[in-house]
């Protein structure tokens, strides 16, 4: 094609570039491409034909590149050696002959694939700057107008990009219109294979939280921090807030005057109930705080197993508990302690069954009265071992007892955990107990006469199970937690890790 200036060229780059706003080096690249497609319809598309634009006056060439080799394979695109030759003295291996092609006429059908190739080119380009523009924006919140609606998303005009609002990342039953004026959290900016997508939420926490923080002066001064957040979109959410100042009221500064802060979230959020939630170091009191309106009577704190039994009274535990569960599911989540809320007739029944229990292990174990059987446990003790181990000093302090009714009762206990040490030796004897299973020390016999009994009969069955499954098999009376019955496991496996040394 003849070179000749085509300024109309670079004027139509340059417009599209300040249009789209992406470079006009990639608009330009995609007319060359555009007019490399045309010119390969016209003169064979096997063959490898470039095309060039003048960057300085749109002067358009277009050079059929043929490459000189030893053995022609394709004859549309390479040549041999000698022929090379004949043409051009200085060409040798691995060269290209180039030869420039006649100007032609596009067509209508080679223009519209032209036009086509060009638009794809900027679009693709136009994609490529959005996620420049916003891949270093996530966790912001921006706002957009909702354009249009699909099955499972809602698109968002945000300025010269579009965001998408999936379905799982909406407010439940929240009635959006074209047209409306929403904020939303940026979410993920990621390549997708339709090009860079710009990922929208209004259901995440963090937009919660970012919503208070452009809210609440003193959040975004660090005066206060919001510490965790907790929702069930559309419905309610907790949000947790501490001041390291001592003058500043946080949870009076995140409602606002007349409460106005709070509103202004809420009605962001279509009328989503927030409760603001006062922060505290004390783990106890922070879960007592997270679960109001209700007042609990009285906490019990499993620290290891991350669990907290949560008693109220009885006319408070549906206020706990909240409608469906949500009030204790979002203290939990806001706290991250596993709650068990009950009522306080609920908790007096249990903690009388479990007296119950353990005082009738002891009138039959020991051979005494119900008198004397409660008296030991409401001292404590919970097993004959225990008793067994005791000193005469530390029996003659329960209740009632002497020293005469503490030897007596130390010896029957000591007697009695004799006789079942026997009989559960006896018992692990007759069986097909694995020996390195009967020697394993981190278990008592009781309880490994209970694994045997389960099929656990070599120390290689043990270290096959999971923490969930010997925990559920020897129970909280061995195990305060899984994470103690998974250390067992491990030394049971130990031997593996030995045997894989020699």
């Amino acid at each position: 094609m003849e070179n000749i200036p085509r300024m109309e060229l670079i004027q139509v780059a340059e417009n599209v570039a300040r249009e789209k706003l992406i470079e006009k080096e990639d608009v330009i690249l995609a007319m060359e491409d555009a007019i490399q497609k045309a010119a390969r319809s016209k003169y064979g598309l096997e063959r490898d034909i470039r095309a060039n634009i003048n960057r300085n006056n749109g002067a358009i060439s277009i050079e059929q590149f043929t490459q000189v080799v030893d053995d022609v394979v394709d004859e549309a695109t390479q040549m041999s050696l000698s022929e090379a030759q004949r043409r051009d003295t200085s060409l040798k291996v691995g060269d290209f002959y180039k030869k420039v092609l006649p100007p032609f006429d596009f067509g209508r059908i080679a223009a519209q694939s032209a036009k086509q190739v060009i638009s794809q080119k900027v679009r693709d380009a136009e994609r490529l700057r959005q996620f420049n523009q916003f891949k270093d924006r996530v966790g912001e919140i921006i706002l957009g107008t909702v354009k249009r609606f699909d099955n499972f998303s809602v698109t968002l005009d945000i300025g010269k990009a579009e965001g998408v609002i999936r379905k799982d990342e909406m407010i439940p039953r929240e009635q959006l219109k074209p047209g409306d004026r929403v904020r939303t959290y940026i979410l993920n900016v990621s390549e997708e294979i339709r090009g860079p997508q710009i990922f929208l939420s209004r259901s995440s926490n963090e937009f919660l939280r970012l919503l208070f923080t452009q809210e609440v002066p003193e959040i975004y001064d660090g005066i206060i921090e919001v510490k965790n957040v907790a929702r069930e979109p559309g419905s309610r959410a907790k949000i947790s807030v501490f001041s390291k100042d001592n003058t500043i009221d946080p949870v009076g500064a995140c409602v606002g005057m007349r409460g106005s802060r709070v509103q202004a979230v809420v009605n962001e959020l279509q009328g989503e109930k927030i409760e603001i939630i006062p922060w505290s170091e004390d783990p106890v009191t922070f879960v007592i705080n997270s679960l109001a309106p209700a007042v609990p009577s009285k906490v019990i704190m499993d620290e290891e197993a991350g669990r907290m039994e949560v008693i109220v009274p009885d006319d408070q535990l549906s206020l706990a508990i909240g409608r469906r569960g949500q009030n204790v599911r979002l203290a939990s989540n806001l706290s991250n302690w596993y709650i068990d809320v009950v009522s306080e007739t609920e908790e007096s029944e249990k903690r009388q069954d479990e007296i119950n229990e353990r005082t009738k292990i002891f009138i039959d174990s020991l051979d005494v009265d119900d008198v004397i059987a409660h008296l030991i446990v409401a001292e404590g003790y919970s097993t004959i071992d225990e008793i067994a181990n005791s000193s005469i000093e530390e029996l003659n302090n329960i209740e009632g007892f002497e020293e005469e009714l503490s030897l007596e009762i130390k010896e029957r206990a000591v007697n009695y955990v004799k006789q079942e040490t026997e009989l559960v030796e006896k018992k692990l004897k007759d069986s097909d107990i694995d020996n390195r299973l009967y020697e394993f020390t981190h278990l008592s016999k009781f309880h490994i006469l209970t694994l045997v009994e389960n099929g656990i009969k070599t120390l290689d069955d043990l270290a096959d199970l999971d923490s969930e499954e010997l925990f559920t098999l020897l129970g909280k009376s061995v195990f305060d937690n899984e994470n103690e019955a998974g250390e067992v496991i491990m030394e049971a496996r130990k031997h593996w890790f030995e045997e894989d040394k020699k």
